[in-house]
């Protein structure tokens, strides 16, 4: 059978596939078994979406805020000290008032992050949302 034979066939099989739910099948699956484990954050997505929590959406849109925001999110991703997660944390700033959110590496950053926070011109009150991986 010739190479270009093989790969039409293959094109047709996954056109089937898709066409009669099966590819939809493993997704599925992949679905179940994140469930319960680390890589599930349903929960996180569901509490997001309730409106209780701040989202970057939500950042103000006045000059103060975002210079606000922008200053943090400078000292934070200059910080070698944080980790990936750290340097990724949301900040969003409303009316001087910055809400931190996401995973952090430990406590220690945390801290870390909330000091940087506070210690930024223009910030009144620093809301400490952050979720620590490690104790």
């Amino acid at each position: 059978m010739s190479t270009r034979l093989l790969l039409l066939l293959f094109s047709l099989t996954s056109g089937l596939m898709i066409a009669t739910g099966t590819a939809r099948a493993d997704h599925d699956n992949a679905t179940y078994l994140a469930t319960g484990s680390a890589l599930d954050n349903t929960q996180l997505n569901a509490r997001d979406k309730s409106g209780k929590t701040l989202t970057p959406e939500e950042q103000k849109e006045t000059k103060k805020d975002i210079r606000i925001t922008a200053q943090i999110r400078k000292a934070v991703v200059k910080n070698k000290s944080l980790s990936l997660d750290a340097h990724n944390a949301k900040i969003i700033t409303r009316n001087g008032v910055v809400t931190l959110r996401g995973p952090v590496g430990s406590a220690a950053e945390s801290t870390k992050l909330q000091k940087i926070a506070a210690q930024t011109r223009g910030v009144t009150q620093v809301d400490n949302q952050l979720d620590n991986k490690a104790p």
